[in-house]
């Protein structure tokens, strides 16, 4: 039986799962389980649980409870198909055709699981990327990153204790500095102002007891996006009271605030950094897979790298030129466009059919404001162009997103009871998680 082992439970690496899983595993009728699975899917990932990645701004500022959010890998696996085991990568051996998992340890630092080896048939790394520092002095020591659901949780630790020093000194103000007026610095910045509000609905804080400050290199917010909807978005910002500054680079972090290359200095109690991605450093340690200065593997249109037909990636952790010739973001939506394409190939070299070429397709963005607002834009084929959105429309597509999401990692009757559940749930606890 063939082994087909996947690296990374993010978003992609969980739909790629899922889709195999259930491919390999069960009949096409009525889904009843093979007596003896074509090939074995197993999911690797170094958590325990996934949370949707877009969804960590709002872990951050305690809009969202990532307790119950989070899918478990392991009872998933057991419903869909496929195996999963706890771990993180740490070496490739190409000519074995094996992979290394690092030990597992418990908090203290114990071993719970040794190190150990998985073969691979075909192996798709979908490890993803993390916040880019650009080798800034201090920022790696001195401000927040936001590139796991650990991190969110931390935040919001730090959050909570801010708070309750306000609550003792109400004259003092929390300043607050992101870096980065992408998607996640502009969503959690609106974030951030319906937090303090929320809070202090429950205790003695003033709404105006955090002043926050959203810093952009470009000339305009979403940077990725048309500047009309950067303009919108800064626009609404400046009316919830967020500081807005474009056009300024950081030069350096320290404890109590960041240095801009101009010489402003922007004091900030919390510093959180969201500008740039880049791959995992030991990525380019990977037994001769070929990468870029980002630490992206190297990918043909079929999603394989240049370096091992057997090998595939996808995601923010691989550098892609699709087949009309355009470097491929490192986005949502092209990340779940490579899942479904990784698996039409896999699926294909099992029966011997000729590989797909990947095309990625721009279906618009779309940028939370916080509860019902949003704004962005819609493609596809219902629209000619591009279509600008804001309000409640953008905020009924934008939530829709994650109802998709879901969808496919769930199938849609599962979604919407999910769905079901967490629309509940507003009706019965705090809008705001307040531990």
């Amino acid at each position: 039986m063939k082994k087909i082992v996947i690296i990374g439970g993010g978003a992609s690496g969980l739909h790629l799962a899922t889709r195999l899983g259930q491919y390999f595993s069960f009949t096409p009728f009525f889904k009843r389980r093979r007596k003896s699975p074509a090939a074995q899917v197993t999911l690797v990932d170094r958590n325990r649980t996934h949370l949707w990645k877009p969804l960590l701004h709002q872990v951050a500022s305690g809009a969202l409870d990532a307790n119950m959010d989070a899918l478990n890998y392991q009872v998933h696996a057991r419903i869909h198909g496929y195996e999963f085991q706890l771990g993180s990568l740490q070496s490739l051996d190409r000519e074995r055709q094996v992979v290394e998992l690092g030990p597992v340890n418990d908090e203290d630092g114990s071993e719970l699981v040794p190190a150990r080896e998985l073969e691979y048939d075909y192996l798709v790394l979908c490890i993803g990327g993390h916040s880019n520092d650009f080798h800034i002095p201090g920022v790696r020591e001195n401000c927040i990153f936001l590139d796991s659901s650990y991190e969110a949780q931390k935040f919001h630790q730090n959050l909570l204790n801010r708070f309750l020093r306000l609550e003792t000194r109400v004259d003092d103000k929390l300043q607050v500095a992101i870096v980065g007026g992408g998607a996640t610095g502009v969503e959690l910045s609106a974030e951030l102002v319906d937090a303090v509000k929320l809070v202090g609905n429950y205790g003695r804080i003033r709404p105006n007891a955090m002043e926050i400050t959203l810093i952009e290199g470009g000339d305009h917010l979403l940077p990725a996006l048309p500047k009309r909807i950067g303009n919108n978005a800064e626009r609404e910002l400046a009316k919830m009271g967020v500081n807005i500054l474009t056009g300024h680079h950081i030069s350096a972090a320290t404890e109590s605030g960041l240095t801009t290359s101009c010489g402003k200095e922007v004091p900030a109690a919390i510093r959180v950094w969201a500008a740039g991605v880049k791959a995992p450093k030991f990525l380019t340690q990977l037994d001769g897979l070929s990468t870029n200065r980002l630490n992206q593997i190297e990918v043909e249109t079929t999603l394989q790298t240049q370096t091992d037909a057997k090998i595939f990636a996808m995601g923010d952790c691989a550098s892609c030129i699709d087949g009309n010739h355009q470097r491929v973001p490192p986005r949502a939506q092209a990340a779940q466009q490579m899942a479904t394409l990784v698996g039409d190939n896999i699926i294909a070299l099992f029966e011997d059919r000729p590989l797909h070429h990947f095309y990625y397709r721009d279906r618009g963005s779309l940028v939370s404001l916080s509860q019902y607002t949003a704004v962005g834009n819609l493609m596809g084929a219902l629209v000619k162009g591009s279509l600008t959105v804001e309000g409640r429309l953008a905020g009924l597509a934008y939530r829709s997103l994650y109802r998709m999401h879901l969808a496919a990692i769930h199938g849609w009757p599962r979604a919407m009871l999910l769905y079901l559940i967490g629309q509940a749930n507003r009706f019965v606890k705090p809008k705001l998680k307040m531990h």
